[in-house]
């Protein structure tokens, strides 16, 4: 059951790799309706299901008023309009050492969309795509469908879920097109240091391939390390960054994102290139435009205090998160998340009778408790979990004591545990 592939009741697809949201549908499916008790979600990253965590209100205010306008309701470019290109390029040149320019910008339909376009745009016979495990399945989905052969390179939960860049030499050849960070890391948490961003571009520029830097969580950083674009080293290497609105305004239902070259030596501004992207761009359908239209003053106005308020709350969350984690002991985590809204944890089958792996896990906790878990085998990692804890604290301290209460009902004697 690798990359994702479950068998609960999913019909052998063409693909592999069944969605996040596949799974989680089947899991909600499993729930019993006699149960009183609230359903409780800890396994997609939608704050918006939470009162605690709001969308700001300029940015609301700056959907009215493009709506309002009448001035939006036709077709956009299809690469985007040109002041929301310009906003976005302004707004991430904000961290970068050189500017980028609005025709570097791409508009997409949520990250998702940008991922596809990054892999459509890779794709050729033969080619493969190193990424990382664990990881976001929709690059396994979008890779199948492309015909692109996917080799995976392990993070390593020891070093904070860095990447195990000397296995990377090995995964490689001549029709590698490229390799994916995801930073700061869904499903694990993690925020990339400076340093080991530096690493990957160099070793990305000695295998002489390109980088997709997924940073739809970009700026939700609330540990030690702050929040550093990998298009920094734009110099080193190629980068395509790729973003959205979603998180970090609170708004993934808008389904605005962008697909942006962060490349000053200009190799992707060659005119063929530059060709190709816009001729697929023709067949996409982009973001409404009226919520395109309302980008720049979402970029410009949006005041730096809610995204304090945001990473303050994912902080608090991701402690108390933490917390309860040490009182159940068939669940451990290796590595305190620093960013995002995920954590993964490891699952202890030793201790635990009638649970035959992640996934038996995660569905049985469904029925008996109305409590939603990730199974890792559907990001890469078999018998481990992944939990978001995007959640308001009170739904997220009940979530995991009824997770204890599942352990203690499943648990092995002690006797038993003494003979493992």
């Amino acid at each position: 059951m690798e990359n994702g592939s479950l068998n609960h009741g999913v019909p052998d697809a063409a693909s592999t790799t069944i969605s996040i949201k596949g799974i989680l549908g089947l899991l909600m499916e499993t729930i019993d309706e006699s149960d009183t008790r609230k359903l409780i979600s800890l396994g997609i990253g939608d704050p918006t299901a939470y009162s605690c965590f709001h969308t700001p209100k300029v940015a609301e205010c700056a959907a009215v008023d493009s709506l309002q306008s009448e001035k939006f309701n036709g077709y956009a470019p299809t690469v985007g309009l040109p002041q929301t290109r310009r906003a976005i390029a302004e707004y991430l040149s904000r961290d970068l050492p050189y500017n980028l320019t609005s025709d570097d910008v791409f508009i997409t339909s949520g990250c998702t969309q940008a991922i596809d376009v990054a892999l459509t745009m890779l794709a050729r016979p033969g080619a493969n795509i190193l990424l990382p495990r664990p990881g976001f399945p929709i690059y396994e989905l979008c890779a199948a469908f492309r015909h692109i052969e996917v080799r995976h390179f392990d993070l390593l939960p020891e070093k904070g879920w860095e990447v195990d860049l000397d296995a990377i030499d090995a995964l490689t050849d001549q029709n590698t097109v490229a390799m994916v960070i995801i930073n700061p890391g869904n499903p694990c948490g993690n925020v990339y240091s400076y340093q080991h961003l530096e690493k990957i571009a160099e070793t990305a520029k000695k295998l002489r391939i390109l980088v997709i830097a997924d940073e739809v969580y970009g700026h939700l950083a609330f540990g030690g390390n702050p929040f550093v674009p990998m298009g920094v080293f734009g110099s080193i290497v190629p980068i395509l960054t790729l973003g959205s609105l979603s998180k970090r305004w609170i708004v993934p239902g808008w389904r605005l994102g962008w697909f942006v070259t962060s490349d000053p030596s200009g190799m992707f501004r060659k005119p063929k290139i530059i060709e190709r992207f816009k001729k697929y761009f023709d067949i996409l359908g982009g973001p409404a435009t009226f919520i395109q239209a309302a980008v720049p003053q979402i970029l410009e106005q949006t005041e730096e205090v809610f995204f304090k308020k945001t990473n303050y709350l994912l902080r608090q969350t991701s402690e108390l998160c933490c917390a309860i984690i040490k009182e159940i002991p068939c669940i451990t985590c290796p590595h305190r998340p620093e960013g995002s809204m995920a954590v993964m944890v490891k699952l202890n089958l030793s201790l635990l009778e009638d649970i035959s792996d992640d996934i038996d896990f995660c569905f049985k906790l469904a029925k008996e408790e109305s409590v939603i878990i990730l199974p890792g085998t559907a990001v890469g990692l078999k018998n481990w979990l992944r939990i978001t804890f995007a959640v308001d604290p009170s739904s997220l301290e009940e979530a995991l004591k009824r997770v204890q209460s599942f352990y203690q009902r499943h648990a092995k004697s002690k006797t038993v545990i003494d003979n493992i």
